[in-house]
């Protein structure tokens, strides 16, 4: 009888397997939210008959911006010339509505809905008869105050008036002259001069601003706007204001 070997195997010094190590995956960064520019607006009316008028001084003062940081407003879109650029780090959009004043609304609703643009980044500079010539004032809000081009701004927001302006002063027509043609008669030679005076003193603000830049971006433009406000309504020696 045949007996089969009985071979059996013994592991000596047998040791449990070692874990492999999964390597580590960092979890993915969130992405960063689109950041909305500001959309600065200059009122006024299209046309060379207008240029130099007092109520395109909205747009003059948004060609001063341009000119200093070489933002080129030659796009046409949305009823409006529009430009994108910066201001240090702030990213802006330039416009300036070509429907005449009194429909600026149909331009700037179109713009605010399409890029989704918060309205207390929208800002609107236009001219007031209110004010002395010369003098600004910014605010966070308000009504139209009379100001065609700002009521249709309001009415094609669905009437929220929750968006910073800048007012420029154009002071009040002289004797029994009727507004509507005062605000549309050009700017006599020593406002002009004035005027030109202000706008240089823009730019060098601006330029001054990229040396000092803040470390909130934000924080660049009311910066801007704040210098604004105040050189260009504080009085010269010789009595002119910037």
């Amino acid at each position: 009888m045949t007996h089969s070997p009985n071979f059996s195997i013994h592991c000596l010094n047998s040791s449990p397997p070692i874990p492999v190590e999964e390597p580590q995956v960092a979890p993915p960064k969130p992405k960063p939210r689109p950041q909305h520019p500001w959309l600065i607006v200059g009122l006024g009316n299209p046309g060379k008959k207008y240029n130099g008028t007092r109520h395109n001084v909205g747009f003059e003062m948004v060609d001063a911006i341009a000119e200093s940081e070489g933002i080129s407003i030659t796009n046409v879109n949305f009823k409006a010339l529009l430009g994108r650029g910066f201001i240090g780090n702030v990213p802006v959009m330039l416009a300036k509505p070509q429907t005449f004043m009194n429909s600026s609304g149909e331009s700037v609703g179109a713009i605010v809905s399409y890029y989704k643009i918060p309205l207390k980044q929208v800002l609107v500079i236009y001219d007031d008869l209110d004010l002395p010539f010369a003098k600004l004032r910014l605010l966070p809000k308000g009504g139209h105050g009379g100001q065609n081009g700002m009521r249709s701004i309001i009415d094609h927001l669905k009437g929220s008036r929750d968006f910073p302006r800048l007012r420029i002063g154009i002071g009040r027509p002289p004797g029994r002259m009727d507004a509507a043609n005062f605000v549309l008669r050009p700017f006599n030679k020593q406002e002009r001069e004035e005027r030109l005076f202000g706008f240089f003193y823009l730019r060098v603000l601006i330029k001054v601003l990229h040396l000092s830049t803040a470390p909130k971006q934000w924080n660049n433009l009311v910066k801007l706007l704040l210098l604004m406000v105040y050189l260009l309504s504080s009085p010269l020696r010789d009595g002119a204001r910037i």
